[in-house]
């Protein structure tokens, strides 16, 4: 079978040949650099478990089945967790707080449920799911309140989606060099989303035609509250009660919740418990004093709901050191609320040059997408970025150009382009 003809890599002269990518398999464990015959030589000699000797594990029955029950990670990967923003916490208590996705540990798209990022303002409640209701009123024709037992026999649909916190990535000033891609990018996750098309729930209601606004309210006790237009409503809002294949976590609105895809996290409200219609927005806190833009003028810009074209390389990524030159792979995530990702370009030189990044299939609608490129690291410092453009036509901007359509006390939805520079040393570090 011939050999399928490889995408040119355009990037400053640095050609990526196949004896490079097949060189690869030597690399040690994470990839970070290709590990030379010396080093495995002299790590053999130190240790009975490695080539030619047969390793321990494999002269002894392991481990009993089911034994935890509900499975857990290998113990080597103990370091695999989510975990406040580098610094501490900036909120005041641990009801109100975050909790961050380690994307330079994940592989695919798909975020395992216990390392999905959190975000509260009151808490996780405990709620049993007999006792939960959600009641839907307002400007409908009948009124109704559904068990959980109610929801889940309505026609199901599974659909994969990413959630972003629109307070994630906070570069608007000078950048931190010691953050990771877990304190720039963490609250960010992507799942399999299992429940029901809320038009589905709707059709037994009757949502009057005069409806332009939902209210969602959760069951938590900040009675989290969020105004949503009849037009997202009717289109893919999933009243979903599972995720990645079981029933949500509890941290992720268990019994049920809402979702909105490509929305901003905090209107895909948790722990759902109540719907009303009405013909305006209901001004909420969570629209008023949060979740609004700062416009260059001074002007406040409400209801941004819909979160741009983004893209970040996770690796490698701040915090990481290149050990050896030669071969790496530049991986990284891509995203945005309006649609497929279309195209995603790296540059190694700081935008000087860019080359497009190959990208892993699927390519789903408001999901996130895997990009790649081969890159071939000559030991000088380098500044690696990535720059994502949607089926909208939508590219994510630089910080110049977004800091001149939005002022620096925005807060939300920051989408510019992210930089890790490399330095000789190998040494990655936050950019911005």
């Amino acid at each position: 079978m011939r050999e399928p003809k490889r995408p040119v890599n355009r990037i400053a002269s640095q050609a990526v040949t196949r004896r490079d990518v097949l060189g690869a398999a030597a690399s040690l464990a994470g990839g970070t650099a290709l590990a030379s015959q010396a080093a495995i030589s002299a790590a053999a000699a130190s240790s009975d478990n490695l080539p030619p000797h047969i390793p321990d594990w494999q002269t002894k029955p392991g481990g009993e089945v089911m034994s935890p029950p509900y499975g857990a990670p290998s113990q080597f990967e103990a370091s695999v967790v989510r975990r406040e923003r580098s610094g501490g916490s900036p909120y005041p208590t641990k009801q109100a707080a975050v909790s961050l996705t380690p994307l330079q540990d994940l592989h695919g798209v798909i975020t395992p449920n216990g390392l999905h990022y959190e975000r509260h303002h009151a808490g996780v409640p405990t709620i049993d799911p007999q006792e939960h209701r959600l009641i839907i009123h307002g400007m409908v024709e009948r009124p109704m309140i559904f068990t959980m037992d109610d929801i889940v026999r309505f026609p199901s649909v599974s659909r994969i989606h990413f959630l972003e916190c629109s307070g994630n990535t906070q570069n608007w000033g000078k950048p931190a060099p010691e953050l990771t891609v877990q304190d720039t990018h963490g609250l960010l996750s992507c799942c399999e989303w299992t429940g029901t098309w809320l038009k589905t729930i709707l059709g037994e209601i009757g949502v009057k035609p005069e409806a332009k606004w939902m209210l969602a309210e959760g069951a938590d006790a900040a009675a989290m509250t969020r105004s949503i237009p009849i037009e997202k409503v009717f289109d893919d809002a999933i009243v979903a009660y599972a995720q990645n294949g079981e029933r949500l976590r509890p941290e992720q609105g268990y019994p049920v919740r809402l979702l909105l895809p490509g929305y901003e996290g905090n209107a895909s409200v948790k722990w759902l418990r109540r719907l009303k219609f009405g013909d305006a927005p209901w001004q909420t806190r969570e629209e008023t004093s949060k979740y609004s833009w700062i416009m260059p003028d001074g002007t406040i810009r409400q209801f941004n709901f819909i979160m741009e074209a983004k893209s970040v390389i996770t690796f490698p990524s701040g915090g990481r050191k290149l050990d050896a030159q030669g071969f790496h792979e530049i991986s990284g995530l891509a995203w945005s609320g309006r649609g497929k990702i279309a195209r995603v370009e790296v540059s190694t030189d700081g935008g000087a040059s860019w080359a497009d990044a190959a990208l892993q299939e699927p390519v789903l609608s408001k999901c996130l997408t895997r990009f790649r490129l081969p890159w071939r690291w000559s030991g000088a410092p380098a500044l690696l970025s990535s720059r994502a453009t949607d089926e909208s036509g939508s590219v994510q901007p630089t910080r110049e150009a977004l800091l001149k359509e939005r002022d620096a006390r925005s807060y939300y939805h920051y989408n510019a382009i992210q930089s890790w520079s490399v330095a000789a040393s190998g040494v990655v570090a936050n950019a911005g």
